[in-house]
């Protein structure tokens, strides 16, 4: 079987995991077997409790101010995009299906969709103060690539050009994905997309969260972490 699927009913719906056999087993044959690990073991170790309460990296609605975002038109994941949309506007529901599985089944670099992740509290330095919650943060990649010896997490997002908060959703999926596998930040690169736009960036390790504090006398403040 090329591409496995199991379907996961965690808080928020139904996630469809898939994960193309063929692809993942030669382009993480380059130093990146713990994530063909990770991947292969999702099918049968997911701690779907995780994902029953707590913070979730969708949801998240505050700003990290030092990445480097580069916009760009005509990148292949929108052509990709365009192109999933048409070919499978009759075989799935939803949009993110038609451009998932579409990318999945056709791209070089994709190996898979809707990959679950979760980060403990003491992985993640400003944990506590950031999501109040003892629960771990989970989410799901849309897509994962694997491209010129970087692992790529990418959210299709349509209207990409309208999201707020969609670089701190992806950069969480790349934290959370770097500490399940041991695989330096160094080594990742962020993106989100639709058919028109693609917004790219490399996350850091040490991040900088605006966030607004109101003081006893109502002002209301900035804060870097």
């Amino acid at each position: 079987m090329v591409v496995r699927h199991k379907s996961f009913d965690h808080l928020g719906g139904f996630y469809h995991y898939r994960v193309h056999d063929v692809k993942t087993k030669e382009l993480c044959a380059n130093g990146y077997s713990s994530l063909k690990n990770y991947l292969n073991a999702m099918f049968s170790n997911c701690p779907n409790e995780f994902f029953d309460k707590g913070p979730r990296s969708s949801a998240l609605k505050f700003k990290i101010s030092n990445l480097d975002i580069k916009k760009t038109k005509n990148h292949e994941v929108c052509k990709l995009a365009e192109n999933g949309l048409n070919e499978n506007f009759e075989r799935y529901k939803t949009n993110h299906s038609r451009v998932q599985v579409f990318m999945l089944e056709n791209d070089d670099k994709t190996v898979a969709m809707e990959v679950p992740l979760w980060l403990f509290p003491n992985e993640f330095k400003y944990f506590n103060e950031l999501f109040k919650s003892n629960w771990p943060l989970t989410g799901h990649i849309d897509v994962l690539r694997v491209e010129d010896d970087k692992i790529w997490v990418w959210d299709y997002k349509p209207n990409a050009y309208l999201e707020k908060f969609a670089t701190t959703q992806v950069y969480f999926y790349a934290l959370m994905l770097s500490r399940r596998i041991g695989v330096d930040l160094r080594d990742f690169r962020c993106g989100y997309f639709d058919e028109n736009h693609a917004f790219m960036f490399k996350p850091v390790e040490n991040i900088k969260i605006e966030k607004e504090l109101t003081d006893l006398f109502g002002f209301v403040k900035n804060k870097f972490i």
